[in-house]
């Protein structure tokens, strides 16, 4: 699953990726991550077969809620939340932060309420959406244009240095966050667009076999999520140097970034990561 766990056998590691941004507007989360009410009652609020295909660690340090408070925040210290999309291991966090605007695609919104197929009812979780009152949703008209991406949009109440960048596949409302960094230069939360940092390789793009079947398995729109890739990579080739991709479970992405270990909690004292296996922008792993 993960590329780098020695052995089929052996449990492989990936991650939630949320990121904390401090604006004028207070704090922002890109995504949740798993709850503390999931971690609490993981039966009554994830289905069955989740539980059983991906066996989470219910560690309630890693929640964002426990890391934020590592770092000295409370709950009402986060005003708004901007989801790539409603699956349970992104949003399964929203209750725990019940005064944040949360923002999200329209359509989004719509086919996670539709509940239309079994693996929906499975991977959308209304148990999670005590929040729901508080949502922001955004159409597909309008928008304005990023890096060769259309109907982009900058959420209300925030500043134009995020947005929400449609990528939809994974599912039919699924978006990239992007989000301009002091320095200048981008970071793309590519969500689940992909979910193995070699999906970007410019020269010869790879993904291992358990998560070329999980996205397979999980893919509400085929054609879209492979085009949405090819253009992630084109957009790698041709702005690297300006845009920094990440996507939501790869954990040498993770590590790169945060310069943390993949287990350890923002604010714990620990030893810097390596950023194992990754490769700059332009490069291979």
């Amino acid at each position: 699953m993960d590329g780098r766990t020695p052995g089929v056998l052996t449990r492989g590691h990936l991650c939630c990726h949320c990121l904390l941004l401090e604006t004028e507007q207070g704090l922002v989360l890109v995504d949740t991550g798993l709850g503390l009410r999931d971690v609490a009652h993981p039966r009554a609020r994830l289905s069955g077969f989740f539980l059983a295909l991906l066996s989470p660690e219910w560690r309630e340090e890693m929640t964002a809620a426990r890391q934020l408070a590592q770092l000295g925040y409370q709950p009402r210290d986060v005003r708004h939340i901007v989801l790539t999309h409603l699956d349970f291991d992104h949003a399964g966090g929203l209750d725990d932060f019940p005064q944040a605007t949360v923002h999200l695609l329209r359509q989004e919104r719509d086919a996670a309420a539709a509940q239309a197929t079994w693996l929906d009812r499975q991977r959308f979780r209304p148990q999670q959406w005590g929040t729901r009152a508080n949502w922001r949703v955004y159409g597909a008209a309008g928008g304005e244009r990023w890096f060769g991406f259309d109907g982009v949009r900058q959420p209300e109440g925030l500043p134009p240095e995020v947005l929400l960048v449609p990528l939809p596949g994974h599912t039919l409302g699924h978006a990239g966050v992007a989000v301009r960094r002091d320095d200048g230069h981008w970071l793309l939360q590519a969500g689940d667009a992909y979910f193995h940092h070699r999906e970007m390789d410019l020269e010869r793009p790879w993904c291992t076999p358990g998560l070329r079947m999980y996205q397979a398995l999980m893919e509400k729109d085929r054609r879209a999520r492979l085009d949405n890739q090819a253009r992630l990579r084109e957009l790698r080739r041709a702005h690297g140097h300006e845009v920094e991709l990440v996507c939501g479970h790869d954990p040498v992405e993770f590590e790169h970034v945060s310069g943390r270990p993949l287990g350890a909690p923002a604010g714990a004292a620990q030893e810097p990561a390596r950023g194992r296996g990754f490769a700059p922008a332009g490069g291979r792993a």
